[in-house]
């Protein structure tokens, strides 16, 4: 793990915080919360409660054990978590990396610093006019550059590009947020395209595959992205908020947990502006 000091652009502080305004773009985590099938669902229980064990003075101490995937909720995709004919990015060989079920020697979420970028709303469901894209629905280059039109910015190498289908909407309709058989709206292989040529660094959205689901090509999306070229991926987003009040362009900051050998990490991302 790196804890060597992260440097933020004053630069870039001055261009993008102006009020000092902060948006909360994570998702509440407790039981019940959507969950894809193949993880574990949320679970919490307190193991230590007030009045358990009084200790003296009167003094007490309460405290909780959970149990959860590293990709439930809002969270960050590892560089460890998709390989490409057995590779992770950078030609890692995927299965030398992997320590039999103890995690990753190589390119664990542990390695991704702190994250402080501009970050790039660009909201599809608005360009559509709709509060929440329809199931299944592509989002292709087309679309995107409509939303970047929409937004009035530029799309720009290093960017954190934040993409809004409105699916957070059905985030209490925990049921149907993971049905994969009806499905949900992303980013297709031409959408990928489209935020590779710009030189992202990272892209996320609001619903728990960020990718169209299924998939209508042979396109992997996860694989272009992390194993190919090394672009990270925010799942589960809540973006609700900041289209709400027409943010185009912010400071963007995701702080993972330093959880070694893991393939992803929950975070709490916010908007600063």
């Amino acid at each position: 793990m790196n804890n060597a000091p992260t440097t933020i652009d004053r630069g870039l502080l001055a261009a993008l915080v102006g009020q000092g305004k902060v948006y909360d773009l994570s998702q509440p985590i407790a039981p019940g919360m959507p969950v894809l099938g193949f993880h574990p669902p949320y679970t919490f229980t307190l193991v230590r409660r007030h009045g358990d064990e009084p200790r003296p003075g009167g003094s007490s101490s309460a405290n909780e054990l959970l149990v959860m995937c590293a990709h439930t909720g809002t969270h960050l995709d590892a560089l460890s978590h998709y390989a490409r004919q057995g590779r992770l990015y950078g030609g890692v060989d995927a299965l030398a990396a992997q320590q039999g079920t103890a995690g990753f020697r190589q390119l664990g979420i542990e390695e991704t610093a702190p994250i402080f970028r501009r970050g790039v709303l660009l909201d599809v469901a608005g360009v559509l006019g709709v509060d929440v894209l329809p199931d299944r629905q592509a989002v292709g280059g087309d679309l995107l550059a409509a939303a970047e039109r929409r937004a009035g910015v530029v799309v720009g190498a290093g960017d954190a590009v934040l993409i809004r289908t409105g699916w957070a909407r059905r985030w209490h309709e925990a049921a149907r947020f993971v049905d994969g058989e009806a499905g949900c709206p992303g980013v297709d292989g031409d959408g990928a395209r489209w935020l590779l040529a710009r030189g992202v660094q990272l892209t996320g959205d609001d619903t728990p595959y960020y990718e169209v689901h299924p998939r209508l090509s042979e396109d992997n999306v996860h694989a272009m992205l992390i194993a190919d070229n090394g672009v990270q991926i925010v799942e589960n987003l809540n973006l609700e908020r900041l289209a709400a009040d027409g943010i185009a362009q912010f400071l963007f900051v995701a702080l993972p947990l330093p959880l070694v050998g893991a393939t992803g990490s929950p975070i709490r991302p916010v908007a600063v502006v």
